[in-house]
């Protein structure tokens, strides 16, 4: 009896390649009536069959296969499971209100290929949301095709590159500052210039000075994330954008972290072309697993005729309708008109809050920021002290006199029924620890947090094994991370040595 009970628990916990290792011959999931019509043996040419089939797939009942994803369900965590302090991606909860209208049977059932005049409301909705965002951000014009963060930097510096090579040179060089986000290299380089890396001073912001002097005639942008990856408002935005200007070249703001913004300060009035925004962070529509997302691109006034087609306009009748007629566009980012789905609830978002409550989130978000960040200095670094905006970045300094790094402590924070938040980044910061717990959190919560940090750092002192071995109450223990980068599995392959109840993937 007690191997037994022995042999359920494993089968309960252990999750890797269960529905395979459930797989009994001859189990099925499902009853296909007889066939009442003639049989037609080669339906298809057999060039388009595969012929690999399905050997080696596992063998189960509905019930084993609805128990499997419900059970990892169980063990999986989210913002609606807890605090979720993921800095830079602002994974804060979405209301259900939102989620209610997204699914509106006229909005969630509608094919994007229905005709203008018979989509009047879902188009409606997308003019709409566009002239909220432009508002917001103080910009002229907005397009919401990308469909994530990363394509609205793409968007935003192809119709850069477009706009210079209009007035006569697309020029060579994007200046990026060592505290912005990652894809924005890769951005620049995609629509073919170089990079180079702008500093930042001892404040944590962008440095005047080198601003200046790689200032020159080859440049065409600079990539600004605002506030930037180290939680630090770039204070001299309005001088930045005058130095790039009068230099000929323009301002491209990563929007990531409008979280800290929205309501208080229009990025248009710093100076600002062209900026993305995370309708999936800010605007609180979901993106879990990677998707989906959207990167509404505003832009001034100049920038506006490149912006990608269609475009919404009101035609004489005054019905709205998608225009392709845009000769200067940058093309089309995505099939049809961006996430609509993602679309809907940041709209939502919107409508819901008002001028009052977007404001309101942001000073809570900020003011959570730094409630953490002042409960937690004397236990943790902070990499740049002052005043801070929507996140705040740690360091493993202290703990690292312990042999407790960066890693031990995110993993440790799991027992404490937390998320980690991020880690290593921004790259300046070395063992860095960015929290950002967003204004959707209360100050119980964030007591809790602090609590866990403040445990935490005690234990590093006291039991580093503790936390080297960490975490300890989950399904899975500590996973070789160095292995799964570099011998990933991306896809399950049948192993031809594996009987029916067992293969590999």
């Amino acid at each position: 009896m007690n191997n037994r009970i022995k042999k359920a628990t494993t089968h309960i916990v252990q999750n890797e390649g269960l529905l395979f290792e459930e797989s009994r011959t001859g189990r099925i999931g499902y009853a296909i009536p007889k066939l009442d019509v003639p049989e037609q043996a080669d339906l298809l040419d057999k060039k388009f069959v595969r012929d690999d089939g399905l050997e080696g797939m596992p063998e189960l009942s509905e019930v084993d296969v609805i128990r499997h994803f419900t059970r990892l369900s169980t063990w999986n965590y989210g913002v609606d499971t807890g605090m979720y302090p993921l800095g830079s991606c602002t994974m804060k909860y979405n209301p259900r209100i939102n989620e209610k209208l997204a699914r509106l049977e006229g909005i969630a059932n509608l094919h994007p290929l229905t005709p203008d005049a018979y989509a009047q409301g879902a188009i409606e909705i997308i003019r709409h949301l566009e002239e909220a965002l432009a508002q917001i951000t103080g910009l002229a014009a907005v397009t919401l095709q990308p469909a994530a963060g990363a394509q609205g930097e793409l968007t935003g510096i192809m119709m850069i590159r477009a706009c210079l090579t209009a007035r006569g040179n697309p020029r060579k060089k994007v200046l990026i500052p060592d505290s912005a986000h990652g894809t924005n290299p890769a951005s620049a380089i995609i629509c073919g210039y170089t990079v180079e890396t702008v500093p930042s001073t001892n404040e944590g912001v962008t440095d005047l000075a080198a601003l200046r002097a790689m200032m020159n005639e080859d440049v065409a942008a600079l990539m600004l994330t605002n506030p930037n990856t180290l939680g630090k408002f770039e204070e001299n935005i309005i001088e930045v954008c005058r130095i790039m200007h009068e230099g000929g070249g323009l301002v491209y703001m990563d929007g990531a972290n409008m979280n800290a913004l929205v309501g208080v300060a229009r990025p248009g009035d710093f100076g600002i072309d062209v900026m993305h925004m995370n309708l999936h962070k800010t605007f609180s529509t979901p993106h879990g697993g990677g998707g989906p997302g959207a990167g509404p691109v505003a832009v001034t006034a100049e920038l506006e005729p490149y912006l990608p087609f269609p475009r919404v306009e009101r035609g004489a009748d005054n019905k709205l309708f998608f225009n392709f007629d845009r000769p200067q566009s940058v093309g089309r980012l995505r099939a049809f008109h961006g996430n609509f789905g993602v679309l809907v609830r940041a709209l939502s978002y919107i409508l819901t809050h008002g001028d009052t409550g977007l404001r309101e989130a942001t000073e809570t978000a900020v003011l959570n920021a730094n409630y953490i960040a002042h409960h937690l200095q004397d236990t943790y670094e902070i990499a740049y002290p002052g005043a801070l905006m929507h996140e705040v970045v740690f360091s493993d300094k202290y703990q690292l006199k312990h042999g407790i790094k960066n890693v031990d402590i995110a993993k440790r924070l799991i027992d404490y029924g937390f998320y980690p938040p991020t880690m290593s980044f921004p790259l300046i910061v070395h063992g860095a620890l960015m929290v950002e717990p967003t204004e959707t959190e209360s100050r119980e919560e964030l007591d809790l947090f602090i609590d866990a940090m403040r445990s935490i750092n005690q234990e590093a002192a006291e039991d580093a094994d503790l936390l080297k071995q960490a975490p300890h109450t989950t399904k899975v223990g500590r996973l070789d991370e160095v292995g799964a980068a570099r011998k990933p599995i991306l896809r399950w392959k049948p192993d031809p040595k594996a009987d029916s109840a067992g293969s590999k993937r």
